[in-house]
């Protein structure tokens, strides 16, 4: 299982979750399977506010979930729409969540969890 998490700073597995897809400077690839990491650029980063295209952001690769604080309605709805599972990230590293996946115990984010706005970067802000 390919798991895509956006982070701020590349540090790998080692990396903080960011709190929003679209706008992750970074995003981090673990291979569930195999434990293999990949870490590359946004390419999509600076999209318009609503026009995040995700499979642009995770530059056509292909994924079988993502794992994120915090995601716009469009984006979630484009993911899934794609087979994508989006995961609702908890607090911590790249690491910890993927552990969790494995485990069976990370949360499907739900359409009414998503944000609305872009500020504030931090897990849990824009759920509502």
């Amino acid at each position: 299982m390919k798991i895509a998490f956006p982070v701020v700073e590349n540090k790998g597995i080692d990396s903080d979750v960011h709190g929003h897809f679209g706008s992750a400077p970074f995003f981090v690839f673990v291979d569930l399977d195999t434990d293999s990491v990949e870490t590359f650029e946004n390419p999509d980063q600076d999209h318009q506010h609503g026009a995040c295209n995700p499979m642009d952001a995770l530059g056509g690769r292909r994924v079988d979930g993502v794992v994120v604080g915090g995601i716009g309605g469009g984006a979630l709805k484009k993911l899934n729409n794609d087979g994508i599972v989006v995961y609702r990230a908890v607090e911590g590293t790249v690491g910890v969540n993927a552990g969790m996946i494995k485990a069976g115990n990370l949360p499907v984010f739900e359409p009414s969890q998503v944000c609305g706005h872009h500020h504030g970067v931090q897990i849990g802000d824009c759920a509502h």
